[in-house]
């Protein structure tokens, strides 16, 4: 993470300032303004300005204002936009700090600090002229007061996990393989201090892990099932939560190839649900929360190889369930079902799975939102969709009905992986249901893991979507 956090006493000469403001409220000008810049200001107020920004040899003025809002959750995401909008002006401007101070009665000031930070993000590992292309801005100072140490340091490990999670999904599938994921995994555990377990593909094949098996074989690289687990002494938690993300590393849809022009453009981002799991580890384990969890990530990328499995195939799952093959493009709920089973060994009270599973959730949601399905109770619905909207990432219910299952049955095998033309991440979490017996939350991310163009705070390419609402949820279990 390249920008730090700093408390300090109070602004000092020659900072470059930020001042949240609000237009009713107008006294502060005093402190900081001379006559011509207040001059201005109630100028730019009648005129519905809402951004002013004053270059001074001493450093620069940057005043925001922003909107009574009696929606608590609009109010915070309106400051987090109005965070990377100012990063852009910070950089113009080549500032590589700013002090911020805030004369609003709202104190929303780690939302605009978190748009600001998770604005400044960039993936420049294969740039050759990185240096150059590096943002400036390395630092911001608040007041103290502002906000508590605790909170400072949750929003640091939460950005940190976000930036992680970024990394994984723009990470190439020529680096990340699916034994890379494993290594870096490994790396990140030892980093931040929760527990890796990596099996390997004889493992995986002792245990009669057939959904994997059978994505994997038309692949040159060997698959591999994660286990990460945090554990601290006083977990609130009796027994787990376990957390489930899809872990394909690239996907050309199997011999069931992608038809479409550009469809495969973005499948190295396939394994966003395995990197939200990974950046909810990492925020979980950095703060510490008090709360027992475990991530089960099953890894190989799906390739029409020599060997590839093909429709018409029948797949004994791992839990001894039998799978009609329609589509071998319908992979990730393979892998998914057989990390969905394994999950039941830990007797959990609660199982969330991540997946960029269909594009009939991305048809259904756009890029704006998270389709959820779920057999858990409905408190805890509401508590995840309450995590949704604190950090804007919100979820889009769908029933799982009984009717939409029976378009996965099969005349030869106990289900199929694929349903009709219609509600497609429905049946898909149907098919997921399946395997579970347990409270269950199942997140389709497609939409909203990997954008085609940057949305304020969130990048092109990968968002890290999940993460945020995950720490939300786990700091409020």
């Amino acid at each position: 993470m390249n920008t730090k956090i700093k408390v300090v006493r109070s602004a000092r000469t020659g900072d470059n300032l930020i001042i949240l403001a609000e237009k009713s409220r107008l006294t502060w000008t005093k402190s900081y303004l001379n006559e011509e810049e207040s001059a201005y200001i109630r100028k730019a107020v009648k005129e519905d300005i809402n951004q002013i920004i004053f270059p001074r040899n001493t450093g620069l003025i940057v005043i925001q204002f922003l909107k009574k809002n009696g929606n608590q959750y609009e109010s915070r995401e309106e400051s987090r936009i109005a965070g990377s909008e100012i990063l852009a002006k910070l950089e113009h401007y080549k500032a590589q700090s700013a002090t911020l101070i805030n004369e609003r009665k709202q104190n929303h000031v780690l939302d605009f600090v978190e748009g600001m930070i998770l604005g400044n993000y960039q993936f420049l590992k294969y740039h050759t002229d990185k240096k150059d292309k590096k943002h400036i801005l390395a630092e911001i100072k608040l007041t103290a007061g502002l906000a508590p140490k605790k909170d400072i340091d949750h929003l640091l490990a939460c950005v940190k996990a976000v930036y992680t999670s970024r990394d994984f999904v723009n990470e190439p599938q020529s680096y990340l393989t699916a034994s890379q994921m494993s290594k870096d995994i490994v790396k990140l555990g030892k980093e931040c201090g929760f527990k890796v377990q990596v099996f390997d593909e004889k493992k995986i094949k002792s245990l009669g892990m057939g959904g994997l098996i059978a994505v994997n074989m038309g692949s040159f690289t060997p698959p591999r099932f994660n286990i990460l687990e945090w554990k601290p002494k006083k977990a609130k938690n009796k027994t787990p939560i376990v957390l489930v993300g899809k872990g394909i590393v690239y996907d050309t849809g199997g011999l069931s190839l992608k038809p479409t022009a550009n469809s495969m453009d973005r499948m190295k981002a396939d394994m966003g649900g395995a990197a939200t799991v990974i950046g909810a580890f990492v925020a979980t384990a950095m703060a510490k929360l008090p709360v027992h969890i475990i991530g089960l990530i099953p890894s190989t990328d799906n390739r029409p190889g020599n060997n590839a499995y093909a429709p018409g195939d029948v797949i004994k799952m791992y839990n001894g369930s039998t799978v009609e093959i329609m589509n071998t493009d319908a992979e990730g709920r393979m892998v998914l079902a057989d990390a969905l089973h394994y999950a039941k060994k830990y007797k959990p009270e609660l199982v969330i799975d991540f997946a960029t599973l269909t594009g009939a959730a991305v048809r259904s949601v756009g890029t704006e939102a998270i389709s959820l399905m779920s057999t858990a109770d409905a408190k805890v619905v509401n508590k995840v969709k309450k995590s949704g909207f604190s950090v804007h990432e919100r979820l889009i219910e769908f029933p799982l009905w009984k009717e939409y299952g029976d378009q996965i049955k099969s005349h030869i095998a106990d289900i199929k992986n694929l349903g009709g033309p219609y509600a497609g991440q429905i049946t898909a979490g149907k098919f997921l249901e399946h395997f579970t017996d347990y409270p269950w939350l199942h997140f389709d991310i497609a939409g909203s893991a990997f954008l085609s163009k940057p949305n304020a705070y969130r990048p092109k390419e990968g968002t890290g979507v999940g993460v945020r609402l995950m720490f939300d949820f786990l700091k409020n279990y």
